[in-house]
């Protein structure tokens, strides 16, 4: 676990095991907190584990402009950091926007990535309101954001996972920066690569949850459709956060990217 410095800005990237390099991204306004039952386990599995605090997230410093709306501006800064750690062929997974960001690789980085397992993601501008996005950075303070974050990650975990679990994703899931979420989620509503997936050359899995509010699963079905030899799972009783609603996940993450090889 260390800072590494990119673009100019302390970076926290933690690194656990050895072997094949998997690079793990975080959802909107959160951090690598969310790999924290993965990471290890993964690592035991036999892989180079690399968790990542976006910038502006968890302990990174903020991107030099403030907070990013645009996530191919983090996929080039996941470039950079690949480069910096000199990963060679790694593969890449990531949740929400990590998922958009995994895609956004997988269409410039080609074959130098191993493989891509895109979570809770599809490939065009995700379902937000953009109007009512930029109307909460005028007033991102409200006494009753964080527990809006709180109450609407309860609605997006799927209805198989325990209550108490569920209340704890919640919990941990309002320790957000509003302004750094809300940016996010602008990004989300905006992110498009769906003009490049034809000449993805490296594997993809596309993975939902049956009980995720915020997509639509026919368009992640659509989106694997059009990505040369890409599959897509269906989670069954999941919702928008399979690394933390999954218990035990890093065994099922292992035989995708089993299979992705």
């Amino acid at each position: 676990m260390s800072y590494l410095e990119i673009d100019g800005r302390l970076s926290y990237v933690e690194q656990h095991g050895s072997g094949t390099p998997v690079l793990c991204l975080h959802t909107a306004g959160q951090s690598g907190v969310q790999w924290r039952h993965t990471a290890g386990p993964l690592a035991a599995l036999g892989y180079r584990v690399i968790v990542p605090d976006l910038p502006g997230h968890g302990r990174s410093e903020p991107a030099e402009h403030g907070p990013v709306s645009d996530l191919g501006s983090y996929a080039r800064w996941c470039e950079r950091l690949i480069a910096t750690l000199g990963l060679e062929r790694p593969f890449v997974v990531g949740c929400s926007i990590g998922g958009k960001i995994t895609l956004d690789l997988a269409v410039s980085m080609g074959d130098r990535l191993a493989g891509a397992v895109a979570m809770a993601a599809e490939a065009g501008p995700g379902r937000v309101s953009m109007s009512g996005l930029r109307r909460e950075l005028e007033d991102v303070a409200a006494p009753s954001r964080t527990d809006r974050t709180h109450l609407g990650t309860l609605a997006v975990v799927g209805r198989d996972v325990a209550p108490e679990r569920a209340e704890l994703i919640a919990t941990m899931h309002r320790r957000e920066d509003p302004a750094v979420s809300t940016s996010d989620l602008l990004g989300w509503g905006t992110h498009d690569v769906r003009a490049g997936l034809a000449r993805i050359a490296c594997p993809v899995h596309l993975v939902v949850g049956e009980d995720d509010l915020w997509l639509d699963v026919a368009k992640v079905r659509m989106t694997a459709k059009d990505i040369p030899g890409a599959r897509c799972t269906v989670l069954d009783g999941i919702g928008h956060y399979p690394m933390e609603e999954i218990e035990d996940f890093a065994p099922l993450l292992h035989s995708w990217l089993t299979e992705l090889r």
